[in-house]
């Protein structure tokens, strides 16, 4: 796996001004025959003779604003000449087309892409964000409001029961509750060539990190009026 060639294809990601967290790794996949993700629950089929191949970005925030653990996902297909043909990114659970009917939210090989404040779900147009809801709430009052979640494959090496969830709220609350501005800032993920590992390799790190995590909060916490 070429991670060089394949990053040049990663996103333009676009940050609120007060976003507290950034990408920590990048999960490459390449699917050449469709089939099923293997860090997402849909499966792909190309149209024949048009698309070579996709590349799957799994891309890993230590934390959402609501809870520590956070995956996301771009798709972009590739044509047979190397460029791009589509693209598909992650949002809250579902997916949405990455790429605008007039594609003019692409530069060469570049897809540029908002993400949600505090909650990292894709859209090529910002506005959509302030459609939804919770999307003030969510990075406010609802901060640390999920606690700890885990993938159903994550297979824990200690118990994570409802102790852990308060703690992780109660350090969401002290430490990372924002207003959003949705004044956005580039982040360019192509640029940090060093995120980018094979999706196996972040599979392994993943309960690595979590537990890890955990280890920090509880220290952050520990001795003070933050434990509750």
């Amino acid at each position: 796996m070429d991670l060089k060639h394949l990053a040049a294809y990663a996103p333009l990601l676009y940050f609120d001004r007060r976003e507290p967290f950034y990408p920590v790794r990048v999960g490459v996949s390449v699917l050449r025959d469709g089939g099923p993700s293997p860090s997402f629950r849909r499966i792909f089929s190309f149209a024949a003779g048009t698309i070579d191949y996709v590349i799957e970005f799994a891309i890993y925030w230590d934390y959402d604003i609501q809870h520590l653990y956070e995956l996301e996902h771009v798709w972009v297909y590739v044509d047979k000449h190397g460029e791009v043909a589509d693209a598909e990114a992650s949002f809250h659970g579902k997916f949405l087309k990455a790429l605008l009917p007039d594609r003019s939210n692409i530069a060469g090989r570049t897809v540029s892409l908002y993400s949600q404040p505090g909650k990292h779900a894709f859209s090529p147009l910002p506005i959509l964000f302030e459609l939804l809801p919770n999307v003030r709430t969510a990075t406010d009052q609802g901060a640390g409001a999920g606690g700890l979640t885990l993938p159903a494959w994550y297979k824990a090496p200690r118990l994570h029961d409802e102790d852990t969830n308060a703690l992780v709220r109660v350090y969401q609350q002290a430490l990372h509750r924002f207003t959003p501005t949705f004044d956005f800032v580039p982040y360019e993920l192509a640029r940090r060539k060093e995120l980018f590992v094979p999706w196996e390799t972040l599979f392994e790190e993943i309960p690595a990190r979590i537990e890890a995590e955990l280890d920090t909060i509880r220290r952050a916490l520990h001795g003070t009026n933050l434990e509750g």
